[in-house]
């Protein structure tokens, strides 16, 4: 008989009071009890309306019955089919938008926790010793693949499980894209990606690191003397978006991404770090997605007494997870809505001092629907800080466009490609937010499965031509 507690199983995490001066990882995961029970609590519908909101379409009331069973390798053999990171999206996916989002537990209670499930099912299968994995037969095709974020692995994954030999170039000295740079450690652990990046090496996927592709080595280069047949670009969205305010360039003052990157990939918060970062006391962060949370929290922990969102939308609009924004709010970040930054003011020696701000209120609908945020007249004030962390966006870097013949792009740098993730260089496909800007862990992994198999296809009928 299903679980019909209207609730989902609640997860075990940190006090906030604690974990706000950790990088721990927050949410602790299901016992095996917890799982059950919640497991319990799918109704096994038949027209598995779950399943059309996840992007890479995991059968998840399949999996989900495993779990009832106890098979928990059945289960993580089914997501495994669709997922080559399951133990990432079990934790970052924003579960409520998607698959949870049209669940039927959902309609008069809570959704069945699918992406909690998850986690639990790719946790206990990576605690377990690692067997040796039947690698399919080489079909003699050679791809590349660059960029090691979600997009890239997924991709790579599966090629791999085609037969093909792929090598992934990434620029950064270790493999992981986002996953490792951009999220911190309290959300996801490093050791979690590197286990889903060690499945992909027993698949027989090379990861080639501090391959700067562009300046190492260009994409004629990687088509041309080192015969890759085809090239997927996954490179991502790394390029920091700024204000354009005045006071941007004074000490103190980041991008999220180079305060995440120090934070998470080169360990800053350590008292033996290589990398320098400030440990301010007052820091105000200006956005509302999840990396305005990530960077805020990160923040606190760093050692920072007062951290502020300011986001110039009301709270309904924040684009941030509602589980992020929770936490950060229990963790004690402080959320200045409808306010706007209009100057960073320095001190006489080129540090930050304060930020000048307006207040806000919603107009009429933008273009995308959401009420626009008109300045409130007279409204100036300034709040006193010592950082500034600007979390506005970012935009794909343009070296790899640079550098390529024929590769064409939008005007804010995204790279053109049809339906089928084919750009317009022959054999060159992409995907993730190299294509769409910045967007989510497993959108990119969507996209990343669709050029593997536009790729399987153009190989194959071109090879089938010149036969």
């Amino acid at each position: 008989m299903p679980n019909m507690n209207p609730h989902k199983t609640p997860m075990p995490s940190q006090d906030p009071k604690v974990r706000a001066h950790n990088f721990l990882e927050v949410s602790q995961g299901y016992t095996e009890e917890m799982a059950q029970e919640e497991a319990a609590r799918c109704l096994n519908c038949k027209h598995r309306p779950c399943v059309s909101g996840c992007p890479v379409h995991i059968q998840i009331p399949d999996f989900i019955q495993q779990i009832v069973k106890g098979d928990y390798d059945a289960a993580y053999d089914i997501i495994a089919d669709a997922s080559n990171l399951p133990a990432v999206c079990g934790r970052v996916c924003p579960q409520e938008n998607q698959c949870e989002k049209v669940c039927v537990r959902g309609i008069k209670g809570d959704p069945v926790g699918i992406g909690r499930l998850e986690r639990f099912v790719a946790d206990r299968h990576n605690n377990q010793p690692r067997q040796q994995v039947s690698l399919p037969a080489p079909n003699g095709h050679k791809v590349a693949v660059i960029g090691s974020g979600p997009s890239g692995l997924t991709c790579a994954g599966d090629l791999a499980k085609k037969g093909y030999a792929v090598t992934v170039f990434e620029a950064l000295h270790l493999a992981g894209g986002v996953l490792v740079y951009g999220i911190p450690e309290f959300r996801l652990p490093k050791d979690i990606v590197q286990k889903e990046v060690d499945n992909l090496k027993a698949m027989g996927v090379k990861i080639e690191t501090n391959m700067v592709i562009g300046k190492v080595l260009s994409i004629d280069e990687l088509m041309g003397e080192y015969g890759f047949e085809a090239v997927f670009i996954g490179s991502g969205a790394g390029l920091p978006r700024f204000m354009g305010i005045p006071g941007e360039n004074l000490c103190g003052v980041y991008s999220a991404n180079e305060f995440l990157t120090r934070t998470n990939l080169m360990k800053a918060y350590k008292h033996n770090a290589l990398t320098p970062i400030m440990h301010a006391k007052k820091v105000a962060v200006v956005g509302g997605g999840n990396v305005a949370m990530d960077a805020a929290r990160s923040a606190l922990r760093i050692g920072a007494e007062k951290v502020f969102i300011m986001y110039r939308r009301s709270e309904e609009e924040l684009p941030a997870r509602r589980e992020e924004v929770h936490h950060a709010k229990e963790e004690g970040v402080e959320f200045m809505m409808l306010t706007n930054p209009v100057e960073i003011l320095g001190n006489e020696e080129d540090f930050v001092k304060a930020v000048r701000c307006e207040r806000m209120e919603l107009g009429e609908p933008d273009a995308s629907g959401r009420r626009r945020p008109v300045r409130v007249p007279d409204s100036m004030f300034t709040l006193e800080v010592d950082c500034v962390i600007m979390a506005i966006g970012t935009s794909p870097n343009p070296l790899i466009k640079s550098t390529t013949e024929g590769l064409e792009t939008q005007k804010w740098g995204g790279i053109i490609v049809d339906e089928t993730t084919a750009t317009t260089r022959e054999g060159v496909f992409a995907g993730g937010d190299a294509v769409t800007g910045a967007a989510t862990v497993i959108l990119a992994m969507g996209e990343g499965k669709a050029a593997a198999r536009s790729i399987d296809k153009y190989i194959t009928e071109k090879n089938a031509k010149n036969a």
